[in-house]
């Protein structure tokens, strides 16, 4: 049976085919004027038809100028070509220059999350394990100590991989994991709250901090914070740059045309999304990205939305991957997790409209205005806990689905008579 480490490289491999195939494809499916490393230049139209007697003397008197100076007509000539060349040049993007900005920002974005998570599960990764087996009584109570979980780790699949292992372990029951897997969905947004704040500038000093911390601490525990601070601000120097990198974009109208398309097809949008997350592993790093750019103005609230929702189903990859080979009641937590975000997604997709119009109602109240970052953000947020509410009346009634689904091996079973006896 191959390991898992080898089937979660074969699938970022096919995800990312997938993804290099749908950046091919789509600029023939939008139409023929999107074309990305060669757009169109735009010719000069002359109307030959314009040319009155008025204009005819004009024409014989530049004649005559000509003739009495005529290294003023060259130079004029030359000044013309000039800003013509500069008015060219200024109408194309550096692709690579700007694909590669973008991609040294997305690595250094990954890794500080990498390196904040590492000391965040060294420093509570075990408080948050005791947190996890001590406040699940009740449903309630689970989805109160996700959230907590998932805002400490920074990460909703650490905590649902976490509860997986737990479940399979036989410290925590099926029923018990699935009020942590909601409470994660909702822990998961407050990510996206610290970037729509835009404090990418005091990355820097971050990271110095964390540098020394590392360096010059003494305890492991601190260098562990250590860790976690350069973490944090590597976060936002890639944020930063990705920013950076994707500003000549903001008038360059094919890339706004996708982004318009993205927006009107929510289906799409969230297709691209998903694809996305599954490849760099972190729906947090999408919404990151997403809110990143409309800070800038290259997404609209509707496009942000849509990847937005495509970045909560494409998270489930790697829990799917953390169920292979354990037992059936941590399989039943994945599946749980995978079809609560499916359903929950495939609503946000049917009512994308009104979910944008109640986030910039939302962002009014707050004080956010029209900031289109914030208004992502706080649509995700809003996503979530509605989604949350609605299904956490209906656990009980979905475990028991679940448990039929996906039955106890006959071990399992003989194991639960043992102990009942």
């Amino acid at each position: 049976m191959l390991s898992s480490k080898v089937l979660k490289k074969a699938l970022n491999g096919f995800v990312l085919s997938i993804l290099v195939s749908v950046l091919i494809v789509t600029p023939s499916i939008l139409g023929k004027n999107l074309h990305w490393l060669n757009p169109p230049s735009q010719s000069l139209e002359i109307n030959a038809n314009a040319q009155t007697p008025a204009g005819v003397e004009e024409v014989q008197q530049r004649n005559i100028n000509q003739a009495q100076n005529p290294g003023e007509e060259t130079k004029n000539n030359q000044q013309g070509k000039s800003a013509e060349s500069k008015g060219e040049e200024q109408g194309k993007l550096d692709i690579f220059k700007i694909a590669t900005g973008a991609l040294a920002g997305l690595v250094l974005f990954l890794y500080g999350v990498t390196r904040m998570a590492e000391g965040l599960e060294a420093i509570a990764g075990d408080r948050a394990r005791s947190l996890i087996s001590k406040f699940t009584t009740n449903r309630y109570a689970g989805v109160a100590t996700g959230t907590v979980a998932t805002t400490i780790l920074d990460s909703s699949s650490v905590t649902i991989i976490i509860v997986i292992a737990m479940v399979s372990a036989g410290l925590l029951s099926f029923v018990q994991s699935l009020g942590v897997v909601l409470g994660s969905n909702i822990g998961t947004t407050i990510g996206a709250q610290i970037v729509a704040f835009k404090i990418n500038e005091y990355a820097p000093i971050a990271m110095f901090i964390g540098l020394l911390l590392i360096l010059l601490g003494k305890k492991e525990r601190w260098k562990q914070i250590g860790l976690i601070i350069l973490g944090f601000g590597l976060l936002f120097f890639g944020l930063d740059t990705i920013e950076s990198a994707m500003e000549p974009f903001k008038d360059y109208q094919p890339f706004l045309k996708l982004m318009e398309t993205l927006g009107n097809n929510t289906l799409l949008g969230a297709g691209v999304g998903a694809l996305f997350t599954v490849l760099v592993q972190s729906s947090s790093a999408t919404v990151a990205v997403i809110v990143t750019l409309a800070s800038q103005g290259l997404i609209s609230l509707p496009a942000g939305i849509a990847l937005m929702l495509g970045a909560e189903v494409g998270t489930c990859a790697d829990t799917l991957v953390a169920t292979l080979g354990r037992e059936r009641p941590a399989l039943r937590t994945g599946v749980f997790h995978l079809l609560f975000n499916l359903v929950s997604a495939g609503i946000g997709i049917l009512f994308a409209s009104q979910l944008a119009g109640f986030a910039q109602w939302f962002s009014q109240l707050v004080g956010a205005g029209d900031d289109v970052a914030r208004q992502i953000a706080n649509a995700q947020l809003i996503f979530n806990v509605l989604g949350v509410t609605l299904a956490i009346a209906f656990l009980p009634w979905i475990a028991r689905g679940l448990e039929r689904l996906i039955p106890d091996t006959q071990k399992q079973n003989r194991e639960a008579e043992t102990v009942k006896g």
